[in-house]
């Protein structure tokens, strides 16, 4: 399912909500354990884990190149949100029936021609997250699959745009 976007104010919200049938500590676990956290979103890398702590998004290309990112909201088992360039990543995890209830939301303030880009980008990452919960460690990242919610996310911000 692809995210929803809705303009609030002078921003734009991508939303993404996730049912999960694990734990709110085990979905927790894999968003803020560097262990589990980076089998998922390699680049990202948690240095102080609390509100006004920082977490590193790293290049990945051999020079040991990062740059530091500010954790902004902090509930344990509940709330991560932090710096994402100009812009900002919310997780929000509640118990459900079946498991837990993953939203994730990424705040915009404008949408630019990388937007696209961006959104398939985290959709794959949760789809790898969700994954590595059901015991499936991916060793790669999934171009193809990549490249079909790129095109999908496209045509959601084309018509986003004329509405």
């Amino acid at each position: 399912m692809l995210a929803t976007i809705e303009k609030q104010s002078n921003r734009h919200v991508v939303k993404y909500k996730r049912p999960l049938p694990h734990s709110v500590n085990a979905v927790w676990e894999v968003i803020t354990t560097n262990e589990k956290l980076q089998k998922w979103m390699s680049n990202l890398e948690i240095i102080d884990l609390r509100k006004n702590g920082k977490m590193r998004f790293n290049m990945n290309d051999g020079t040991n190149t990062y740059e530091e990112i500010a954790i902004t909201d902090y509930i344990e088992k509940k709330v991560l949100e932090f710096d994402w360039g100009t812009d900002s990543v919310r997780f929000e995890l509640s118990s459900t029936d079946n498991g837990s209830l993953l939203l994730f939301a990424e705040t915009l303030h404008e949408l630019t021609q990388h937007t696209s880009r961006d959104l398939a980008g985290w959709h794959i990452c949760l789809d790898l997250l969700t994954d590595l919960l059901d015991g499936i460690e991916h060793h790669s990242f999934p171009m193809e699959e990549w490249q079909q919610r790129f095109n999908e996310y496209k045509e959601l911000l084309d018509s986003y745009k004329k509405s």
